[in-house]
């Protein structure tokens, strides 16, 4: 019978390994500097409708200033020559590397369309560029232009299957006032 404890030679110690450090570089931050004066609320009417139609906008940046994003409110009343239309979209806005920017609009009405933003001046030119699910046929683009601090013009144009443009609606925007906190 044995007795006592069986002695093993002791195991070698595993080295561990340094830690593995993954890095991911960033893309760089987009440089929104040129569209700064657009940042914020948005109200006014159309111009060229009787009655008026109203308009909100609200541009704001996400994501650590990486996007922007723009949301549209759009109420326009019947006319004898168009139907009434209420609708609201949100774009997001980013920088690539082909075109300075690229928006890609979602709508209340279902449709996917993607616009190529070119800055000139005081005015932003949205230009069509094809989308994920856009309105068959139909092109629309538009041009918000700055005309004072806080005011600027929206020009909305469309144009049906292998028509020209043509003006939608034209309207007036204020910059709108912050609310006061309450006390």
């Amino acid at each position: 019978m044995l007795t006592g404890l069986i002695a093993f030679p002791p195991l070698p110690l595993a080295k561990e390994k340094p830690p593995t450090t993954y890095k991911i570089p960033l893309p760089p931050v987009p440089d929104f500097a040129a569209l700064e004066w657009v940042m914020g609320g948005w109200s006014g009417k159309t111009i060229d409708h009787d009655p008026p139609g109203d308009i909100q906008l609200r541009v704001a940046y996400e994501l650590d200033k990486r996007v922007a994003v723009f949301r549209e409110t759009v109420s326009l009343p019947a006319t004898k020559a168009i139907p009434g239309m209420n609708e609201s979209w949100m774009g997001i806005l980013t920088a690539t590397s082909g075109s300075p920017f690229i928006l890609r609009v979602f709508t209340s009405t279902g449709f996917v369309t993607r616009y190529q933003l070119a800055v000139e001046n005081a005015e932003l030119h949205f230009t069509p560029d094809g989308g994920d699910h856009p309105p068959p046929g139909w092109l629309f683009r538009r041009v918000l232009a700055r005309t004072d601090v806080d005011a600027m013009t929206e020009t909305v144009e469309a144009a049906p299957p292998d028509k020209a443009f043509f003006v939608f609606y034209t309207a007036k925007l204020a910059r709108a006032k912050a609310k006061a906190a309450k006390q």
